[in-house]
């Protein structure tokens, strides 16, 4: 397989089904993102230690893959495929980590700013442009027809899950989180 076809030269790009859109299009800039997200996600997996949140990591990673090709599927022209779907059990199985994970947490008393340690600051970055996914891809369900909101809601829980990861970092290496300090 070749690395370059050429055929996106003139700013198009084909999405499965075989419909051309401009590279400026929502859905590319949505599924771009996501692509984005998967690197960050890779490069904070090189700062976790736990093997169960690396082996949780590696699950995200796939299923990220498989938004983006929900993201990149011209419903319009072709039938879902079984790579783009999000099953209700992925999203179960993020709430699931969410609530594991919460549970050897201190409660959340303040608003808390990213930081501390490599890795939560690094699940603060993937929380924030998985939040740049969620906004683009809201926008994209607004034109869509019977979208399947499953990915979004995946996206969405997603974003949660980062901000607790970010908080065990902390707390596994004895970092005190940083608080907003509003009367500054």
């Amino acid at each position: 397989m070749k690395i370059y076809t050429k055929t996106g030269d003139n700013a198009t790009t084909s999405l499965i089904g075989g419909s051309r859109v401009s590279k400026s299009h929502i859905r590319l800039h949505a599924y771009g993102t996501v692509d984005e997200l998967n690197s960050f996600t890779g490069l904070l997996i090189t700062e976790i230690t736990d093997a169960d949140d690396i082996d949780f990591l590696n699950f995200i990673q796939q299923k990220l893959f498989t938004v983006g090709c929900y993201l990149a599927t011209d419903l319009s022209a072709t039938a879902q495929k079984n790579e783009s779907i999000v099953k209700d059990e992925d999203i179960d199985r993020i709430e699931r980590e969410i609530d594991r994970i919460d549970t050897l947490l201190p409660p959340l008393r303040e608003f808390i700013l990213p930081g501390g340690c490599k890795a939560a600051a690094l699940a603060h970055v993937c929380r924030t442009v998985c939040r740049r996914v969620e906004r683009l891809f809201a926008e994209l369900l607004q034109t869509a027809t019977a979208p399947d909101q499953r990915p979004f809601i995946f996206i969405n829980r997603l974003s949660d899950y980062f901000f607790i990861l970010a908080r065990k970092g902390n707390l596994q290496k004895n970092i005190k989180e940083i608080t907003w300090q509003f009367n500054n």
